[in-house]
This record gives structure tokens, sequence and C-alpha cells, in this order.
């Protein structure tokens, strides 16, 4: 093996170890993100959840008219 081949060779792996570390990288953020949505639509399911719940505890004579 030439010094050419080899100099191309850890070229190439310099390269791919720093796009898989760039990788990585991107893949972690992703998934911060995608814990910090999850959480959100758990709270917005929740909210949904209270707010029927109280919808259809208040008798029709309590309902406040829709122009208010």
């Amino acid at each position: 093996m030439d010094d050419e081949t080899l100099e191309s060779l850890q070229s190439k792996i310099a390269f791919l170890e720093r796009a898989s570390s760039e990788l990585s990288d991107v893949v972690f953020r992703q998934h911060r993100e995608i814990q910090a949505i999850e959480a959100q639509l758990k709270a917005v399911c929740d909210r949904l959840n209270g707010v029927s719940s109280d919808a259809t505890a208040r008798p029709p004579e309590e309902e406040i008219p829709p122009h208010y």
C-alpha cells in the first residue's frame, strides 16, 4: 500500500467519523425536541379532557350564551 492510498483512506475515515458525530448530534437534538412536543401534546390532551368533563357537568340553565 503506497502513501497516497493510505492518505486517501485516512481522509475518508476522518470524514466518516465527522459525519457520524454530526448525525449523532442531530439525532440527539431531534430526540429532545420530540420529547418536548410529546409533553406539550399530553398537556393539551389533559386540558381538552378537563374541558370536556367540565362541559358535561354544567346544566343547560347555567350555560353562557355563545355571544358572551
